[in-house]
């Protein structure tokens, strides 16, 4: 049986697999061939691992069997501790360095085990010169003129350190300017007069997404002229728990971003400046997505509906001010455009009685519904939305308690397109209920369900209709 099969169909087999634990204890049960084969068939690998020097031997005979790899994560999963900065970089480095010697057809690296230095980043660009995407950590002071010597990179991610021992100076960084290929970049860590950042900034020509996670600034005082600079061409930008500069942000989007479809803004922002944002911004913004703007309240939702007509997507989160009188007037002027609404844990939806019907007869498009966390949503408030939101493809219930099996017959019912839906705590909905929807949902492709509702009728009809069933 073993060799009734030839490598080459084995491996294409094995490619695809689903990539998960239970697929390789599967696979490598059946004989040490199989494994070897399916280890060398893979071309993406995750690892998480404690610090040790036994590591660095042990990554280096683990990569081995993996030959084919053009996508590894790394990530430490508790910090280094009882070592000096040199020392925990020195182990940093030696790791990557085992990566580039090992994996020289990578694409994509995330490497979260600690500060790198910049000589281990000039070493991986010789080994690794095919790398696309790059996730690293750096320490200050920031010398980030190495990023040249990708010459394919398009996304990167850097999460800054306070402290370091880099020992390259980052005025470096003005000696080299070179405009290079960027498309995507995530920062988290920067602060007020970090210096470096600017030159980032200055060479981003061709920037469509920008991210920001923890940041107290855009870099040293010559750094927000540059960063005016990279906007221009913005398609996304993503802003997370970086209050101290959300308006100064918004407001030169608005002057200076044409392009720009995708807004987030996660814990931060004041009411005047979002709404300076939404009154004056020159885009068609299609994706707007906010949390925790303790104060977004009406206002704003009818400045949304007046000057972004286009939004095909709008997430709130959190939002405890505004009411069914802004919502309403969203739903009104948005009725032919808006495909995806998220109202995440807003006890909007559980104050007002029949505000999600009205909502249901008004956005007639939507494909996308969450309305996850509101604990006290009841099935009446949402059969009565879903009867009219008979389009709905993805449908996410996380944590509403006060739901039970009657919203589940109502979806089977009423929503033939449902492909998705999360029911993950969500005690009031019973084993009963999950099986009658497996069974008469015919187009479902993904449940989100606790593992001990799922009977053996559920899971034998699930895997008959190729539903993936998780727990996640």
């Amino acid at each position: 049986m073993d060799t009734m099969l030839c490598d080459e169909l084995l491996q294409e087999i094995f490619k695809r697999l689903p990539s998960t634990p239970s697929a390789a204890l599967s696979v490598s049960l059946v004989s040490k061939r199989w494994l070897n084969l399916y280890r060398s068939s893979k071309t993406s690998l995750s690892l998480r691992f404690l610090p040790h020097n036994s590591m660095l031997v042990s990554l280096s005979s683990l990569l081995s069997y993996y030959p084919s790899l053009s996508s590894l994560s790394l990530v430490l999963s508790d910090s280094i501790t009882n070592a000096n900065s040199s020392t925990a970089t020195a182990f940093t480095d030696h790791l990557l360095f085992i990566v580039s010697s090992s994996c020289s057809n990578l694409h994509h690296l995330r490497f979260l085990v600690g500060p790198v230095s910049v000589s281990s980043l000039f070493s991986l660009s010789r080994s690794c010169s095919q790398l696309t995407c790059i996730t690293v950590s750096l320490s200050k002071p920031l010398y980030l003129s190495w990023v040249v010597s990708f010459p394919r990179l398009k996304e990167l991610c850097l999460y800054i350190c306070p402290n370091g021992v880099n020992k390259f100076g980052s005025l470096l960084n003005e000696e080299l300017d070179a405009e290079f290929g960027l498309e995507t970049l995530f920062l988290s860590g920067i602060q007020a007069g970090d210096e470096g950042i600017g030159w980032l900034w200055r060479n981003c020509k061709r920037l469509k997404k920008l991210q920001l996670k923890n940041c107290a600034s855009v870099g040293d005082g010559e750094s927000f002229s540059s960063f005016i600079l990279c906007v221009k061409g913005l398609q996304e930008i993503d802003l997370r728990k970086c209050r101290s500069i959300v308006d100064g942000v918004l407001l030169k989007l608005a002057e200076n971003c044409g392009s720009l479809n995708s807004l987030l803004v996660y814990d931060g922002g004041s009411k005047e400046g979002l709404l300076e944002f939404i009154n004056t911004c020159r885009c068609n913004l299609q994706k707007l997505d906010l949390r925790l703007p303790l104060d977004l309240n009406n206002t704003h939702l009818s400045a949304v509906a007046m000057n972004l007509r286009r939004l095909s997507t709008l997430k709130l989160q959190s939002c405890c001010l505004v009411t069914g009188e802004g919502l309403n007037t969203l739903g009104t002027a948005l009725y032919n455009s808006l495909e995806e609404l998220a109202l995440i844990n807003c006890d909007v939806v559980e104050r007002e009685i029949g505000l999600l019907a009205t909502l249901g007869q008004n956005l007639r498009m939507l494909r996308k519904l969450d309305l996850s966390y509101n604990e006290l949503l009841v099935d009446k408030e949402l059969t009565s939305m879903l009867i009219s939101c008979n389009n709905l493809t993805d449908l996410k219930l996380r944590g509403c308690r006060k739901i039970t099996g009657v919203t589940l017959f109502s979806m089977s019912k009423n929503i033939k397109c449902l492909q998705s839906v999360d029911i993950m705590n969500c005690p009031g909905i019973e084993a009963e209920a999950v099986e009658f929807l497996v069974l008469n949902c015919s187009q479902m492709r993904q449940m989100v369900v606790e593992e001990n509702k799922v009977s053996n009728i559920a899971r034998t009809w699930a895997l008959h209709k190729v539903i993936e069933v998780t727990s996640g």
